[in-house]
Parts: structure tokens; C-alpha cells; sequence
């Protein structure tokens, strides 16, 4: 009676970031069961979808790559107040919860949404389309920025163990922020043309939608906007209610610590991944990649100055570096990514070549 009554004054896409975060108040720091821990990821994976849909709204006012750029920036400040707080309350793991975490999205982006992108796009429509000189440019940020915070560490020899000195590790969060800050200022304005989508005639695809869609007001706009805030806050908190829950499955089935942080990672870039499919369902394979590199690379690039910041107060060392597998996993994963994106031009071989490295990823977490 009370849903009904609501239905009439706030559409279904406002009435669930709301219940979402009702139903994180309620559950937050609790021990829950299993039947309320199954109710929390229908109302998880209801808040992802719904942000998806708000985060295409915004993105219709203010246009692509800003849109993408929305998605991704507040999904990752979110889950970086989530790290640092999973890695304030200590416990098992939480000293490489950064790097497990980090680590996990980028293999997650790189393989996973840019894999199953282009899988069902050129399923779908024969082969995929998209900018070299924006996705390529994304990529080398993401390498770079993946191989000084997460890969150097391991070789440093200030500090026992896969750790930076605290000297290097300014540098590595000055870097960090620097080429990310650099990389939006050339997506969003420099060289903006580099990041929209294009037809097999070299027209963009979003100027030609624009056209003939009228953008929504500034209030629904707006209005959307705080929408995607509030089911993003959902979806990363419900992931962390979530964790406990995870973290005695993984404990139960024998699994390393480390595959707690790739679960929460898989349950935070939910909205990613499907604003990612359902723009390369619609032809859009450049937003997909736009989603996935930019998501990779403002994980790295916000995550590691953050953390560096909050190292002085955290407990325990800040374990970075990664380990041999890991580090070959990432080599193979740039080295793939790059032979995709020079082309300008995938098929269904290229999706199934990093879907195949992210079920890599995922046996050699569980099995290392």
C-alpha cells in the first residue's frame, strides 16, 4: 500500500536509490543471515541498474565523454572512502587490501568489461568501431600508472617487502593524480573528439542521437544526478554489508583473503559494466571502452593518493607491489590491449582473448 502510494508521486528509478539506502541504514555494522544477506544483493544489484539509468540521463544534458567521465569518478571516490575504511577497522588482508583491490578492477575493466563489450557488440553487429586515439591514450595512462604504483614496489629496495619508501610513494601519489588530471583535461576538453563514437563512415554516432533528442531539463537533470550519488552510496555500501558474508564463504571454500577484495570489486563495478554492455548493444563500443579504461585508471589514480595520504594514520605497512603471477597477468593484459585498440577495429576473437585472460585472473585468485 505504501509502495503503491509512492509509485504516484516518484517514479520506480527514485523510489529504489532511496529504499537501497534505507536498507543500508537498517543492515550497517550487523550480523545478518543468509536470508537477509540474499535480500541486501536483489536490492544491491536493483541500485546498480538504476544508476545506470540515471547515469545515462546526466550523460544525455552534458553530452559524451562527460557522461562516462560521471560514471566512473563517482563509483571509484566511493569505493575509495570504502578501501580506507575496511583498511581503518584492520583485520586479515587489510594491508594489501589496496593493492588486492586496485589490482582486481583493473583486471576487471581491462579484461572484463572491455571483453564482454566487445563480444556482444560484434556479435551483435560483425565487428566493433572506435577510436584509437582516445582508447590508446587511455590505455598508456592506465600501463603507467599500474606499473609505478603497483608493479615498482616489488623491486624497490628501500623497504623490506612489496612497499614504497615514503618518499616514493609521494612520488607515485603526485604522479598518480598528475596523469589522471591531465588525461580528463585532454578527454573533456583538449581533445574531446578522440572519445565519442563513430560510424563506418566517420560520423559520430552521439552527434547524430543529439540531433534528434531533445536533452532532459536542468531540474530532471539535477534531480538524476543526486539520484546516482544515492544509489552509488547504496551499491558500495551494500557491497561492504555484503563482505562479512564473503568473507565466510571464502574462508569456508579455502580460498585466499585476497579473493574478498576481487567479490567486492566485481559487486562495485556493477553499474559500470552495464552501462558498458548496453552501450555496445547500442553500437557504442567507444563508451564501453571510455567506461572501462577511465574506471581502471581513476581506481589507480584516486586510490593511490588517497591511500598515500592516509598511510601516516593507518595501522600496519602498505603493502603495493604485486606478486610474479599478477605482474605477468598485467603484462599479458597490456600487451593484449594494445594489438586491440591500434586497429581502431575488434571482433569476436579480441573479446574472447581478454574474456579468456579475466578467467585467468579469477582461477589464479582462487588458485594461486
Amino acid at each position: 500500500m505504501v509502495i503503491a502510494r509512492l509509485r504516484r508521486w516518484l517514479p520506480l528509478t527514485a523510489i529504489v536509490p532511496l529504499l537501497a539506502d534505507v536498507v543500508l541504514i537498517l543492515t550497517w555494522g550487523r550480523q545478518l543471515g543468509w536470508g537477509v544477506v540474499a535480500v541486501v544483493a536483489v536490492v544491491l544489484a536493483a541500485a546498480a541498474l538504476v544508476a545506470v539509468h540515471h547515469a545515462e540521463v546526466v550523460a544525455h544534458r552534458v553530452g559524451e565523454p562527460f557522461g562516462s567521465l560521471v560514471l566512473a569518478l563517482a563509483v571509484t571516490v566511493i569505493e575509495v572512502a570504502l578501501i580506507v575504511t575496511m583498511m581503518t577497522s584492520g583485520g586479515p588482508g587489510s594491508f594489501s587490501l589496496a593493492r588486492d583491490t586496485v589490482f582486481a578492477a583493473a583486471m576487471i575493466t581491462m579484461n572484463g568489461i572491455v571483453g564482454l563489450s566487445l563480444l556482444l557488440g560484434t556479435v551483435r553487429y560483425g565487428s566493433a568501431l572506435f577510436n584509437p586515439e582516445g582508447s590508446g591514450a587511455a590505455l598508456a595512462c592506465v600501463v603507467t600508472l599500474a606499473t609505478l604504483s603497483l608493479v615498482l614496489p616489488t623491486f624497490t629496495t628501500s623497504r623490506p617487502g612489496p612497499e614504497f619508501s615514503a618518499i616514493q610513494l609521494t612520488f607515485a601519489a603526485m604522479a598518480s593524480l598528475v596523469v589522471y588530471g591531465v588525461f580528463v583535461f585532454t578527454q573533456t576538453i583538449r581533445h574531446r573528439d578522440f572519445f565519442l563514437p563513430v560510424t563506418s563512415a566517420g560520423e559520430s554516432v552521439i552527434a547524430v542521437e543529439e540531433a534528434h533528442a531533445k536533452p532532459p531539463s536542468l531540474g530532471r537533470t539535477l534531480a538524476s544526478l543526486a539520484l546516482l550519488i544515492l544509489a552509488l552510496i547504496a551499491v558500495v555500501g551494500l557491497a561492504k554489508v555484503e563482505s562479512p558474508a564473503i568473507e565466510t564463504g571464502v574462508r569456508a571454500a579455502g580460498f585466499p583473503h585476497a579473493v574478498v577484495g576481487v567479490v567486492i570489486a566485481l559487486l562495485v563495478l556493477v553499474p559500470e559494466t552495464v552501462a558498458a554492455v548496453r552501450s555496445a548493444l547500442r553500437r557504442r563500443i567507444q563508451i564501453s571502452l571510455n567506461l572501462a579504461y577511465g574506471s581502471a585508471l581513476a581506481s589507480i589514480g584516486l586510490t593511490i593518493p588517497v591511500i598515500a595520504l592516509a598511510s601516516r594514520w593507518l595501522p600496519g605497512p602498505l603493502l603495493l607491489g604485486l606478486q610474479p603471477s599478477q605482474m605477468v597477468l598485467l603484462a599479458l593484459t597490456s600487451v593484449v590491449s594494445v594489438l586491440t585498440v591500434v586497429p581502431g577495429r575488434a571482433t569476436r576473437l579480441q573479446g574472447t582473448l581478454h574474456l579468456v585472460l579475466l578467467a585467468a585472473f579469477l582461477l589464479l585468485a582462487i588458485n594461486p
